[in-house]
């Protein structure tokens, strides 16, 4: 195979441990600032025995914080103990089937009727926990010191292990609630399942919500009157993966003649109000959502065909990937049409954005984003390039692209500023695939181009991983 970036396939052949210490290797200077605590997480174990794991998603989450304090920074990682986890590691062989990858005798959940989460793809605080999240399973609750798995948490008894619920939480910093999704995948009556949660975690609602069709939702948007999920043409066979023995992926396909569209929610009761067609677009992550008099503002990376297949087998993924693009849109919440669409120009493949959290359900014109820089070219490759994005200006223009052999191995994260609105720094894990090590790396976030500040060298590596959460402790009084 001709190779667009070269030694790809480490990443995913690395031999690492759960380990714990202090980041001594620093080039630059940490801002004083930056004090409080790092979390990301995402597939790490992508074999076990001898059976190797064909999609990306298939890998047991593994969570790596890193902990700024005292003028010391304190790196850690461990496995998510998932109930998967745990009864694999006793067997010492695979023993559930996953989203990409089934094999003879493979299980699915102690109910049958999916897959059992490896828990990993985003960890989140709230209600005074860290919650580590699958795709539609119960999170599990970690301790944020240690990263010791406590057990799954259902929310006070309101879920249970079969309650559809995603990935992609959203937690209100100003209200203290949390929003999620999950879709129940019927083929005759699709619902999507809309939650809200009070700062204690008490649930204050779950509405079903019919959908034309079962499919594939990975994210959604929440902003201080509505909640926005963008429908799509990925649809999924249930049956075939209960009763045919089939992966998730395999149970998957794309129709985009069915059409795409956003799905509107009052935030306040959690009733629909409107389903806004769009085209035929799929989108994977969106951005944020904010409104404006008689406007509803929704930004999304916005891709002509899903991301999945890219993802196996790995590690030769990412070989036919398309471009993807942020997109603006502007609903008339009156007519309930959307009466604006601005797409940035783009050649290459975007993904993973953030925001300065302050300005989440806010109005907001500055994003950050991965792309893989050599979109369009033949052989493996993978996220090589942190761009910085403006909708008001409608371009990107801001970016940093690390040269050939080192990757980015996670989604970029903002960190505040506390004495400047809007500045901040972009923190995001980088590969060296030579040397099998990892950094992360510190961005001024409004001069990404200007490369890197502060490297803070890890002592190993560890597989790439998707989202990452930050939060901040204030400064102790002296």
């Amino acid at each position: 195979m001709t190779d667009s970036q070269s030694l790809v396939e480490r990443a995913f052949t690395l031999r690492f441990s759960e380990r714990s210490y202090e980041v001594r290797d620093i080039e630059g200077d940490v801002p004083e600032y930056v004090r409080g605590d790092y979390y990301s997480n995402g597939p790490s174990r992508h074999a076990i025995g001898p059976l190797r794991y064909r999609h990306l998603l298939d890998g047991d989450g593994m969570v790596r914080s890193l902990r700024f304090e005292d003028g010391r920074i304190l790196f850690k990682n461990r496995f998510v103990r998932s109930r998967k986890f745990g009864e694999e590691e006793e067997a010492g062989a695979a023993l559930f089937r996953t989203f990409g990858t089934r094999f003879p005798g493979d299980r699915l959940n102690q109910y049958g009727v999916g897959i059992e989460s490896p828990v990993n793809v985003s960890v989140w605080r709230f209600a005074e926990r860290l919650l580590a999240f699958g795709e539609q399973g119960l999170p599990w609750e970690l301790d944020p010191v240690t990263l010791e798995t406590v057990g799954p948490f259902t929310f006070g008894g309101a879920l249970n292990e079969i309650t559809p619920f995603a990935a992609h939480p959203k937690v209100d910093s100003r209200s203290g609630e949390l929003f999620n999704f999950g879709i129940s995948f019927s083929s005759e009556r699709p619902v999507i399942n809309l939650y809200r949660f009070n700062p204690s975690g008490g649930l204050v609602y779950r509405r079903r919500l019919p959908v034309p069709d079962p499919c594939s939702v990975h994210d959604f948007c929440v902003s201080p009157s509505y909640v926005i999920v963008y429908l799509n043409g990925l649809v999924l066979d249930i049956a075939s993966i209960r009763d045919g023995g089939s992966t998730v992926q395999e149970s998957l396909s794309f129709e985009p003649e069915r059409g795409s569209s956003l799905l509107i929610a009052d935030r306040e009761t959690g009733r629909r109000l409107a389903q806004v067609p769009i085209g035929r677009g799929y989108s994977l992550h969106t951005i944020n959502a904010f409104e404006e008099p008689g406007r509803l503002i929704y930004d999304v990376i916005e891709l002509d065909e899903p991301v999945y297949p890219d993802y196996e087998v790995i590690p030769d993924i990412f070989t036919r990937v398309k471009p993807g693009r942020p997109v603006r849109y502007a609903i008339d919440t009156r007519t309930w049409q959307v009466s604006d669409r601005v797409s940035l120009p783009s050649a290459v493949s975007s993904d993973f954005p953030t925001i300065d959290p302050r300005r989440a359900t806010l109005s907001n014109e500055h994003f950050w984003m991965l792309n893989l820089s050599k979109t369009g070219n033949p052989g493996r490759k993978y996220f090589d390039e942190l761009a910085h994005g403006n909708f008001s200006s409608g371009a990107i223009n801001d970016t940093f692209r690390l040269p050939d052999r080192f990757y980015f191995g996670s989604e970029p994260t903002f960190l505040p500023d506390p004495k400047h609105a809007g500045a901040g720094l972009i923190l995001l894990k980088r590969f060296d695939a030579e040397r099998e090590r990892d950094a992360y790396l510190l961005f001024d976030a409004h001069a990404v181009a200007a490369g890197p500040v502060a490297v803070l060298h890890c002592e190993e590596a560890t597989p790439p991983c998707f989202h990452g959460s930050y939060y901040p402790r204030e400064p102790r009084l002296r």
